[in-house]
C-alpha cells in the first residue's frame, strides 16, 4: 500500500479537473450573467486542461496502484490521458465561437466539457469495475446533455434523447455484465481479476455465468467506441448535435473509451482471452464493412464522418484483437492519429457557411477551390490522412495495424480491412473531386473564427506529409505505453 502522497500524485490531473469544476460553478452563479461570463469560464476550463496537462507530464508515471488498487498511474495512462486533454482542450477553444454565433452561449457549457473530460480520465485510470462505471457515467451524463445543446432545433433535441435511452441500456448491460463478473469471481479489482480467473479455471472452459459477464460488459463498452452492431446511435447524434459538440464527442470520448477497452482486457481478463478475441474479432469485422459501405450516400458530411469514425473503430479494434505489445502500440497510435485528423476536420465543417447559414452538405464543398483554396487544402489532407494514403499521418497508422493483423495470422482481417480502405476512398476521394474539380456554385463565406481555424492549421500540418518528422517519437511513446499494461 502506498501513502497518502502518492496516491493525491496518481490522481493529480483528476484534482485540478474536480476543484476546478467547483470553482467554476461558483463563477458561473456568483457572476453577473452577461456574454462575458461565457467566455471567462470557458478561459478558466482551458487554463485547467493546460494545468492538468503539465501535471499530467511532470508527475513520474512509474507503475503504481493507488487508493487500494481503485486508481492506475502508469505509462499507458499518461499517454491516452494526454490526448484526451488535448482533445478536450482543442473542441472546447473551438466551441467559443460557434456558440456565441448560435446564441448558445451559456456558462453550464464548458463545465459540461470539465465534467465529461473528467469522467474520460477515472476511465482510464480505473483499476476497478467500480471506478470504471463512476468514470464512464460521469462522461456519459455530460454527453447526453451536449447532444441536445440546441432546444429550440427539433433534431438536436431528438439525437440527445435517441443517446440517452439507448445509452442508458448500454450502461445497463455493461453494470449487468459487471456484476456478473464479481459475482462469479468475487473482487472487481482488475489485477485481483488477473491473478484469481486462471485458478478458477484451471485449465476448465469458463462458466457460462462468466461468458455472459463478459459479454454484456463487451457489449457496454461497444456501445461507447460505437462499434458494430451497437452503433446505431452515433449517425443521429453526430448530425443532431452542433458542430463544435459533435468535434468533441468524435475526438477525447472516442480516445478515452478505446483506452478503457484496452485496460480491461488487458489488465482485467487475460484469463478469458480465447473468448474476448472471438468477440472483438467479429466487431472488427463487421465495423469496417459496415462503415465503409454506409458512408457511401451520405449527403451530410458529418453523417459521412459518423459512418467513418465507425468503420476507423474497427481497424483500431484490429490490434485490439490480435492483443500483442505491438499490437497494441499499433491501436493507441492510430488512436492519436484518428484523434488529430477528426477534429482538423470538423474544424473545416466548422467554416462550411453559405448565405442562408451553416450547413454540412458535401454538395457546398463543390468547386471550394476556387473560393478559399486554404481550406480546400486542409479538408484534402484529413480526408486523405483517413483514407490511408502515403505518406500522409493516417497510412502510417493503418500500416501498424494491418502489420500486426498479418503478424498475428489474421488474414481475413487484414484482407477485409484493405478491401474496405479501397471502398472508402470513394467518399474521401469523391469529396477532394468536388472541391477541387467541380464547378463554384455557391461560394463559401470567409470565417472570422481564428480558434477554429488555427486548430485546422495545426491539425493539417500534423496529417500532412510532415508527419513523418513526429512520427518515431509519437511511436515511440505508444509502444512505451502498451508495455506497460497486462
Amino acid at each position: 500500500m502506498i501513502g497518502a502522497v502518492e496516491n493525491w500524485q496518481a490522481a493529480g490531473p483528476e484534482i485540478i479537473l474536480t476543484l476546478g469544476t467547483l470553482a467554476s460553478i461558483v463563477l458561473g452563479v456568483v457572476a453577473v450573467p452577461t456574454n462575458g461570463t461565457f467566455t471567462r469560464v470557458t478561459g478558466f476550463v482551458g487554463a485547467l486542461f493546460i494545468a492538468a496537462f503539465v501535471v499530467l507530464i511532470v508527475v513520474p508515471s512509474a507503475p503504481t496502484a493507488a487508493f487500494g488498487g481503485l486508481y492506475v498511474l502508469d505509462p499507458f495512462t499518461t499517454f491516452m490521458k494526454a490526448l484526451v486533454l488535448i482533445g478536450s482542450f482543442a473542441a472546447l477553444i473551438m466551441m467559443r465561437p460557434f456558440l456565441e454565433r448560435k446564441k448558445l452561449h451559456r456558462f453550464e457549457i464548458p463545465l459540461l466539457v470539465l465534467l465529461a473530460t473528467l469522467g474520460m480520465c477515472i476511465m482510464v485510470s480505473s483499476g476497478s469495475l467500480l471506478t470504471l462505471y463512476i468514470g464512464l457515467e460521469l462522461q456519459s451524463l455530460s454527453l447526453y446533455v451536449l447532444a441536445a445543446l440546441d432546444r429550440d432545433s427539433r433534431i438536436s433535441t431528438e439525437a440527445g434523447l435517441k443517446y440517452f435511452v439507448l445509452g442508458a441500456v448500454a450502461s445497463g448491460m455493461l453494470l449487468f455484465g459487471s456484476s456478473l463478473i464479481y459475482g462469479f469471481a468475487g473482487t472487481t479489482s482488475f489485477s485481483v481479476l488477473a491473478e484469481q480467473l486462471p485458478a478458477l479455471l484451471d485449465g476448465r472452459l469458463p462458466g457460462v455465468g462468466l461468458i455472459f459477464g463478459l459479454v454484456f460488459l463487451l457489449a457496454g463498452l461497444a456501445f461507447k467506441v460505437s462499434a458494430v452492431p451497437f452503433h446505431m446511435w452515433t449517425p443521429d447524434v453526430y448530425e443532431g448535435a452542433p458542430t463544435a459538440v459533435t468535434a468533441f464527442f468524435a475526438s477525447a470520448p472516442k480516445v478515452a473509451s478505446m483506452a478503457l477497452f484496452i485496460r480491461i482486457i488487458l489488465d482485467a481478463l487475460p484469463a478469458l482471452s480465447p473468448q474476448w478475441t472471438q468477440i472483438i474479432y467479429a466487431m472488427a469485422l463487421l465495423s469496417m464493412v459496415l462503415g465503409a459501405f454506409a458512408a457511401i450516400p451520405q449527403p451530410s458530411i458529418k453523417r459521412l464522418l459518423a459512418y467513418s469514425s465507425i468503420g476507423h473503430v474497427g481497424y483500431a479494434l484490429m490490434g485490439l484483437a490480435v492483443g500483442t505489445p505491438e499490437a497494441i502500440a499499433a491501436t493507441t497510435f492510430y488512436m492519436a492519429i484518428y484523434m488529430v485528423t477528426t477534429i482538423g476536420a470538423f474544424a473545416c465543417v466548422l467554416a462550411m457557411r453559405t448565405d442562408t447559414g451553416d450547413t454540412d452538405q458535401i454538395e457546398a464543398l463543390s468547386g471550394l477551390r476556387q473560393a478559399r483554396p486554404w481550406l480546400a487544402l486542409a479538408f484534402a489532407c484529413f480526408m486523405l490522412s483517413l483514407l490511408g494514403f502515403p505518406p500522409f499521418a493516417g497510412f502510417f497508422g493503418k500500416l501498424f495495424v494491418f502489420q500486426a493483423a498479418i503478424e498475428a495470422d489474421m488474414i481475413l482481417l487484414a484482407v477485409v480491412a484493405a478491401l474496405t480502405s479501397a471502398v472508402a476512398a470513394y467518399y474521401y476521394l469523391r469529396i477532394i473531386k468536388i472541391m477541387y474539380f467541380d464547378d463554384l456554385d455557391q461560394p463559401l463565406l470567409g470565417s472570422d473564427d481564428r480558434p477554429s481555424a488555427l486548430i485546422m492549421i495545426a491539425s493539417a500540418v500534423f496529417a500532412s506529409p510532415l508527419f513523418v518528422i513526429v512520427w518515431p517519437a509519437l511511436w515511440d511513446g505508444a509502444q512505451a505505453a502498451a508495455k506497460s499494461l497486462g
